[in-house]
């Protein structure tokens, strides 16, 4: 608790010291007007950010050591075994505030707004591997928002701030064999009897799955309208008749364990309803919008990252005389990819500053999350290309990123969802 105790110290400090030089910053405006142009690449210019503090930085730079020092040496290794130790890498990050940044204080949290969020999901886009920080993401933005948002003081004692602190592993139960896109068309039912659900039915493509201790279940609780018969449950995994069918072989994300679970009469009771039954989807959506742009801030960083090495790579490899780089297709295209990719990150950091203000943001999270999820898509493709058959082997970042990345556009909403949403909000869908 000291180190949490002191993290929060340090940026009351610094929300302080940047009142105090927010004063002195306007008097230099002027000069830097007219001073040379500074460069700006992936790597932001910390004193000019639009939405991040020093606060922000510092929190930033204290995740990238435990990176460093505690995650990027081994994920080769996880890569390699199809999984990750989650409760050890947890326990890490939750010791260290983490797991818990925009959540209540008095639930471990750090009690800051969701632009904090958005920059640890940046910041974990430096581990060399996609399916840790989706597995980390699982367990910040999408298994609890609804639940420290809606969730009685008992259930969030007995669910969330062991999540929070890296105690407890989390999944989510919402996709199925047969609804995935659609959330509407879930078919696992809670049946109430007495001061207990009866949870029957199945879950797919669960992140955490095999060794989550919970999970933040959608379920059918009525026969009601399918937008208004759904809960969020908290399920803890040890009960009697969840069963883990398989742990998924994918194509890529392979360092998080994916899990089909089946549940049997399953008991739980009823005061492990998260907010208002029947509000279950509206929670779902409401999660959602953060899902998204946490996984837009994410893959963000990776694709700096990915530019960056193949610059370096094609640098040095030559060939027709002189660096793959120095064609002219090759630094075109390389240019074209970056200027995307910072388009797309005005878009995350407008959201997100809209968002934190209390806007509905699901119109710009969609189209961010679309964005995000097709210029993965060719900056992988792109990059891979200019590796040549080094880009086809399992030794390279730009390959694994490659299969890592596909996942985007299908998961947390297809592109197709997406669009749906857009146009939605565009009114230009068909009429019923």
């Amino acid at each position: 608790h000291a180190y949490r105790h002191k993290m929060r110290l340090n940026l009351v400090v610094s929300r302080n010291f940047s009142t105090l030089t927010s004063l002195s910053s306007t008097r230099k405006l002027a000069e830097n007007v007219s001073s040379k142009p500074k460069t700006a690449s992936g790597s932001e210019i910390t004193a000019d950010h639009l939405l991040y503090t020093p606060e922000h930085f510092a929190l930033k730079e204290s995740l990238k050591k435990i990176i460093d020092q505690d995650i990027n040496p081994y994920v080769d290794q996880w890569e390699a075994e199809g999984i990750f130790p989650a409760h050890k890498v947890f326990k890490l990050l939750g010791n260290a505030g983490f797991l818990g940044v925009n959540k209540p204080v008095e639930y471990g949290g750090l009690g800051l707004d969701f632009s904090y969020s958005i920059a640890v999901s940046e910041e974990l886009g430096n581990i060399r591997c996609g399916g840790i920080p989706m597995a980390i993401g699982v367990q910040t933005d999408m298994a609890t928002p609804a639940l420290a948002r809606f969730g009685s003081t008992e259930l969030k004692k007995e669910f969330l701030l062991p999540s929070i602190m890296g105690d407890k592993v989390a999944c989510l139960g919402v996709s199925e064999v047969g609804a995935g896109s659609d959330v509407a068309t879930i078919k696992t039912n809670a049946v109430r009897e007495g001061d207990e659900y009866v949870v029957n039915g199945g879950k797919m493509w669960t992140t955490n799955g095999t060794q989550a201790d919970w999970m933040c279940l959608l379920a059918n609780t009525s026969d009601g309208p399918s937008h208004k018969n759904k809960s969020l449950i908290c399920l803890p995994m040890n009960s009697p008749g969840v069963h883990i069918a398989r742990k998924i072989d994918k194509m890529g994300m392979r360092s998080s364990d994916t899990a089909e679970v089946f549940f049997d009469d399953v008991r739980v009771p009823c005061k492990n309803l998260i907010g208002q039954e029947g509000m279950g989807f509206t929670y779902q959506m409401l999660q959602f919008q953060e899902e998204r742009l946490w996984a837009c801030g994410n893959i963000l960083t990776m694709m700096d990252n990915i530019i960056q090495e193949t610059i370096q790579y094609t640098r040095q490899r030559k060939i027709f005389k002189m660096p793959v780089l120095y064609h002219q297709s090759v630094h075109f295209r390389l240019a074209e990819l970056e200027t995307e990719i910072e388009l797309l990150r005005s878009l995350l950091h407008r959201s997100t500053a809209l968002y934190i203000k209390g806007n509905d943001v699901t119109k710009l999270a969609s189209m961010a999350k679309l964005k995000a999820g097709r210029l993965s898509r060719e900056v992988g493709d792109s990059c891979l290309q200019y590796w040549g058959g080094m880009g086809f082997t399992s030794d390279v970042l730009v390959s694994r990123f490659y299969r890592d990345a596909r996942l985007l556009s299908i998961g947390g909403g297809a592109d197709e969802v997406m669009l749906s949403i857009i146009c939605k909000y565009m009114d230009t869908l068909p009429k019923k």
